[in-house]
């Protein structure tokens, strides 16, 4: 290894952060608590213990909504949102050209089709204004993900379904704790769906959530999840027991990650690093970062996406590359596209994100992100071959 400090660590120098970045789940005594009392009860291996029952009336009453029902994982919570909106063979879901893989393949399991539309510049979320162009007599839902720390202007969305009879999904996996125009994500839309996986940011390694404030959509989702006295792929009373205590903080750690994130972006605003975040949303909103997205220009930069991901992996720092928009490399067999997708494709060729556990960490930790792309970024332009 060089000791040049200014040699970037995939090509011999010392890493900016050594010990590479936080675990996750960090540990929380609570957590450990609340395993150490299921085990101890006996509770972790009951098919109707109390962890479970108590964390659907927490989650309900965090998002200010009268119902909510846990399941498997947000896959399954996605799925059962449609059903209970009643989404069948031959019918259309609205859903963003940007989004996670899984809420298009659901669609194709329930027999409807996929109708995309293109997403905002500025953040890569839905972008509202394409909807109602997009709705015909056969769409019954759209899906909306709040993704990579931006946020949908859900009350337009809603607006809009309202006035052609279409149900609307709020996809919230990436945004427990989040503030949209004043409420919870996941409560704007007729079913706001929540995940709880190994990555997320209340995690049980696996797991997810429905939420309704319509006790008929409520009533058809929780009809559809039993078979006979059981609910089919339940999340169990062990998920649910460590879950419980999460919720509890998690306006606080919300808080942390915002104050992190805004000293982040601020260190990086001029530096001309070729990053930028996505844009401020509208008043009343408050982001969660999971997963932090950044519009990534590889010409500023200096360096082709790839190797830039690579470059500050080996630094310590947790960057990915964003998501594959769903058209790509699909025949249009399966699916219509309303409108050119090129914001889509956009963000399929530039989203990066920042894997979030820094953000729950220090300053320090927060200010060693800053280095290592201004640390990456400088030996980019200076000449420095990195391939």
């Amino acid at each position: 290894m060089s000791s040049d400090p200014e040699l970037p660590a995939m090509l011999g120098g010392p890493a900016i952060r050594p010990e590479g970045p936080p675990v996750w789940p960090q540990f929380d005594a609570d957590v450990q608590a609340a395993l150490a009392d299921a085990i101890a009860t006996g509770t972790w291996g009951q098919y109707h213990g109390p962890n479970v029952c108590a964390l659907e009336e927490e989650l309900a009453e965090f998002h200010e909504v009268p119902h909510a029902i846990t399941c498997a994982s947000g896959t399954l919570a996605v799925e059962v949102a449609l059903r209970a909106l009643r989404v069948g063979p031959g019918d259309e879901v609205v859903m963003a050209a940007y989004d996670y893989e899984s809420n298009f393949l659901t669609i194709h399991a329930l027999g409807a089709k996929p109708v995309l539309i293109d997403v905002h510049p500025h953040n890569w979320q839905l972008d509202e204004t394409k909807l109602e162009s997009a709705f015909t007599p056969q769409t019954k839902a759209a899906i909306c993900s709040h993704l990579h720390g931006g946020i949908i202007p859900i009350r337009s969305v809603m607006e809009v379904a309202r006035k052609h009879n279409v149900g609307v999904v709020e996809d919230a996996a990436q945004a427990p704790g989040a503030t949209v125009e004043g409420k919870p994500a996941g409560t704007w839309g007729d079913v706001g769906t929540l995940s709880f996986g190994g990555s997320k940011l209340l995690t049980a390694g696996r797991g997810g959530a429905l939420l309704f404030r319509d006790a008929q959509l409520y009533q058809r989702a929780k009809t559809w999840l039993h078979r006979g006295l059981q609910q089919w792929a339940p999340m169990s009373e062990l998920q649910a027991a460590v879950l419980r205590p999460q919720l509890r903080k998690l306006n606080e750690a919300t808080r942390r990650r915002s104050e992190n994130a805004n000293r982040l972006f601020a260190s990086l605003r001029g530096a001309g690093p070729g990053l930028k975040e996505f844009a401020s949303v509208s008043d009343g909103c408050s982001p969660a970062y999971y997963k932090v997205g950044f519009q990534y220009d590889p010409s500023a930069f200096g360096l082709p996406r790839e190797l830039f991901v690579k470059a500050l992996r080996a630094e310590g720092i947790a960057f990915d590359v964003g998501f594959k928009a769903v058209h790509v490399g699909r025949s249009p067999s399966r699916f219509c596209a309303v409108g050119e997708l090129t914001h889509a494709l956009d963000a399929h060729e530039r989203c990066v994100m920042l894997h979030h556990p820094v953000l729950s960490g220090s300053l320090a930790d927060v200010q060693q992100v800053a280095e290592a792309l201004e640390k990456v970024h400088r030996a980019a332009v200076g000449g420095v071959q990195f391939g």
